[in-house]
């Protein structure tokens, strides 16, 4: 057995810290136009997912990520008929976002192909919805496809990978004022917005640019394994809703059993934030 470290460019990232996790073997490594693909066995937590040499998921933790992201915006809205995920390549988003029967059609825009390729084959259980009828899969650009779709969609959610590369320009104001073109007039976004230990220059600039852009705008909480301090948040923006206002309070409790994560406890309690991420804000 081996320790897989996590690389990040210090140029960029300049944490302090560092992952490690227990590997076995590689079974995966690729090079596609956009980043790097790396898959290895592990021991105690399925198969790991690494992109540009940042853990991307484990299949034992996953759910910490892909039911929040999900979960949270969905149930805030009263009715969400037409879901659009941006990035999600390997599926598990689309997965939470396919368990609410009222969704008719979720879209999602995913720029890499390999990612979606590979989680068909290494990530089953994750990517288990992607020939789901009411799933529409495009590797295509997503900041192009939101210009050509406005007014279009009841939630937008953004599920990146960190602001550099592919996902860089998934963090400017430009990107947002295109999600809020998009939406329709009740709509609500939800992205990720990294660690608030590491990160906490990113999200200030991005909830400048989110209060510049929407009338109401907060963060939520998730605690993810192995994602830098463990504590990982999400924007959450809304044309018309704040969180609390439209909750589907019985269908949330209804999907109870479904979930691994997420449960109505944890949809009001993740908006409870630290003192010193509430000055992000």
């Amino acid at each position: 057995m081996e320790w897989f470290n996590e690389q990040l460019d210090e140029s960029i990232f300049d944490l302090g810290a560092r992952i490690s996790i227990k590997v076995g073997k590689k079974i995966f490594e690729g090079q596609s136009d956009f980043q790097k693909l790396e898959i290895y066995e592990t021991p105690k937590f399925g198969n790991l997912m690494v992109l540009d040499g940042a853990v991307m998921l484990t299949e034992a933790n996953e759910a910490a990520y892909h039911e929040m992201i999900s979960h949270v915006p969905l149930f805030a809205h009263p009715n969400p008929e037409r879901v659009l995920i941006i990035g999600g390549g390997d599926g598990g988003a689309a997965r939470e976002v396919l368990r609410h029967p009222g969704v008719k059609e979720c879209v999602m825009v995913e720029i890499d192909g390999l990612v979606v390729e590979k989680s068909r084959e290494y990530f089953p259980t994750i990517a288990s919805e992607l020939d789901n009828p009411r799933l529409t899969l495009l590797i295509a650009d997503g900041v192009k496809y939101i210009e050509e779709n406005q007014s279009a969609f009841d939630v937008i959610l953004v599920d990146s990978t960190d602001p550099v590369g592919p996902a860089e320009g998934l963090f400017s104001k430009a990107f947002y004022e295109k999600c809020f073109a998009s939406l329709k007039e009740d709509g609500i976004l939800a992205a990720q917005a990294e660690s608030p230990y590491y990160f906490r220059k990113t999200q200030k600039e991005l909830f400048e640019v989110l209060k510049s852009v929407f009338p109401y705008s907060t963060l939520y909480l998730s605690a993810i394994p192995f994602y830098p301090s463990g504590t990982w948040s999400f924007a959450f923006a809304s044309k018309k809703y704040k969180q609390n206002e439209q909750v589907r309070t019985e269908a949330m409790e209804k999907m109870r059993p479904e979930l691994r994560y997420f449960n109505p406890e944890v949809f009001y309690g993740c908006f409870a934030l630290p003192t010193f991420m509430r000055e992000v804000l």
